[in-house]
């Protein structure tokens, strides 16, 4: 039989989705599973944009332009004037999701085997993109005890060589929930002008962020040729399946680039564009009422693990995530436990084993990423049917 090719043999599972058979597998005996493994929000989509698109009389879905629908472009432009960030619509390409976004921005800005420097722990898919794009990821590490701040700027520096291309962030970040500071992101700047390199900003949690006010790389002077932005509708309007996403840069010539890979998969998706037009007419309402329920959520989480022997997690500052450590030796192992041998009143919980979010997988043997994605009551349920599981696994 043909061979299929090394690349997809080496390419790591998503630790997010990775265990969704054993998930299926305990449902279909009837279990009830709480998903804290992905970040699927609760909270509906906004129903202003859901009626549009019901109401939508198109007798021809054709296709858009490749840089995505004017009008849409336009609101995003727009929004973005609330983040001090002065951009056009010609700056604003629309993606199939985030992650088309970072696929297009990689492949923009880096050839074969170039370098890309990105805090550790970091988003899972991150890893994959750069492994098909057979571009070379350094980690940075950071750690739980220090609440996953971001490295000094001594620690990237030492870092990089002639194959460093970009240093990539997410910020607010995914899995750590942490937030970086505008006086951090100048020093990065910095850096980044020093050694002409690209800043490549993941900011799709932008509006989550409750301590502290959140800074966007673009609001900051003189970096349009190195600054990339990666936004998205998933998150913020709880629209995942819409896959809409955006790339946002200043640069020509970036630009440029972009616009042929964007036509190469012709556009994006049509449906998807018009509801994400409408959810920007209702985003100030909208976004204040799932920041004020994510806070309470963050809060309910937190004290519910802290309340767990042995557990060790801290308050995030942003995002809906906490890597959390548990008193396991191994969470991959602990991880499927939890879907294929407990159950407690036939409920049973799913986490993200913490080590896919890990260049090293020995720094996150013992983490997992919790999203706190749920309603109050789902969460306190969850806890405690994740307390329960820790007493019975360390009887095993």
């Amino acid at each position: 039989m043909p061979i299929h090719s090394k690349r997809g043999e080496t390419l790591s599972h998503s630790p997010i989705r990775v265990l969704m058979p054993f998930a299926q597998a305990t449902k279909a005996k009837g279990n009830h599973v709480y998903h804290l493994n992905i970040g699927q929000p609760d909270i509906p989509t906004p129903l202003e944009a859901l009626e549009a698109i019901r109401k939508n009389n198109e007798t021809i879905i054709q296709y858009g332009p490749s840089e995505g629908l004017p009008s849409l472009r336009e609101k995003v432009a727009n929004y973005y004037e609330s983040l001090d960030c002065k951009i056009s619509s010609n700056d604003v390409f629309v993606t199939t999701g985030a992650s088309e976004a970072i696929i297009f921005a990689l492949f923009a800005c880096c050839d074969e085997f170039d370098e890309v420097i990105i805090p550790e722990p970091f988003y899972a898919n991150y890893l994959g993109f750069a492994h098909t794009s057979s571009i070379k990821i350094e980690p940075v590490p950071s750690s739980l005890e220090e609440e996953f701040a971001l490295p000094s700027v001594i620690k990237f520096e030492e870092l990089i060589t002639s194959k460093t291309k970009a240093i990539l962030l997410c910020n607010p970040g995914n899995p750590t929930g942490c937030l970086y500071s505008k006086e951090e992101l100048t020093e990065l700047i910095k850096l980044v002008k020093k050694y002409d390199l690209y800043l490549i900003v993941d900011e799709v949690y932008r509006e989550f962020c409750y301590d502290e006010d959140f800074t966007s790389v673009l609001s900051f002077p003189d970096v349009n040729e190195n600054v990339i932005v990666i936004d998205s509708i998933s998150k913020v309007f709880s629209a995942c399946g819409a896959r809409i996403g955006f790339l946002v840069t200043r640069n020509v010539e970036i630009q440029k680039v972009v616009e042929k890979y964007a036509q190469l998969r012709l556009c994006p998706p049509y449906y998807g564009q018009k509801l994400a037009e409408v959810c920007y007419d209702y985003a100030l309402e909208y976004i204040q009422a799932a920041k004020a329920e994510y806070a309470i959520r963050r809060e309910v989480l937190y004290k519910g693990l802290s309340a767990i022997e042995g557990v060790k997690c801290y308050l995030p500052k942003a995002a809906f995530y906490n890597m959390t450590a548990l008193p396991v030796e191994d969470a991959n192992h602990f991880c499927k436990w939890l879907l294929t041998d407990f159950t407690y009143d036939q409920k049973t919980v799913m986490l993200a084993p913490g080590s896919g979010f890990y260049m090293h997988k020995v720094y996150g043997l013992n983490q997992v990423r919790i999203a706190y994605i749920l309603n109050q009551h789902d969460l306190e349920q969850a806890t405690y049917c994740l307390k329960l599981a820790l007493d019975q696994y360390r009887n095993l």
